[in-house]
């Protein structure tokens, strides 16, 4: 019987200084099939990504979502924003997700594959949920994000809930949105390396 580790409480993780994070000179926005091409190559050769997705919030019960709308892949030192309005664009992501070799590390994944497989057609492959490591090693709740980046670097993540709820499907991101969606997946790569995954 593993012991059981408590997650940290939301008081407790405010307190915390906060956890760095990628500005924008880091951050692609790959809405186009030249760019998405060179992004895959260079992500691919990464080995090891981290990977989340967003979806334009639904507010009706029932109501069926129709995202992703954007997927983000993100390697130690960058992060990509694929925006999945160019057809193109949006078969060059569903490729990377389905490569068997490249591990996607992330957090709370469940919801994010569903989707994948009924909008991008494929199952993506080589996933890793993040929250399942940390429950093999004694943590009951799910983690997610927050309490993996407070257990593990003792710093705060901050998420925008502005941003959160915004709208994934513009065609114009705003820079805000651009910064959380790159840092979710960030932040992912960063707790893979930080539980000594490799």
């Amino acid at each position: 019987m593993h012991s059981t580790h408590p997650t940290p409480s939301k008081e407790q993780i405010a307190l915390l200084e906060p956890f760095e994070q990628l500005g924008l000179d880091r951050i692609e926005l790959v809405s186009s099939a030249g760019h998405a091409r060179e992004a895959a190559a260079e992500l691919a050769a990464a080995g090891v990504l981290g990977f989340d997705t967003e979806s334009k919030p639904t507010f009706f019960k029932d109501q069926v979502s129709e995202g992703p709308h954007i997927v983000q892949l993100a390697t130690r030192e960058r992060a990509w924003i694929f925006q999945l309005h160019d057809l193109e664009c949006r078969a060059i992501a569903a490729e990377l997700l389905a490569l068997p070799g490249l591990l996607k590390a992330g957090f709370g994944l469940g919801d994010d594959t569903r989707r994948i497989v009924s909008k991008l057609g494929v199952e993506p492959a080589g996933v890793l949920e993040l929250n399942a490591v940390f429950r093999e090693r004694g943590y009951r709740k799910d983690m997610g994000v927050k309490g993996a980046v407070a257990v593990l670097f003792n710093r705060r993540y901050i998420k925008s809930k502005k941003a959160a709820t915004s709208n994934w499907s513009n065609p114009r991101l705003t820079p805000a949105q651009l910064v959380y969606a790159a840092n979710d997946a960030w932040a992912a790569i960063r707790v893979y390396d930080g539980l000594g995954l490799q």
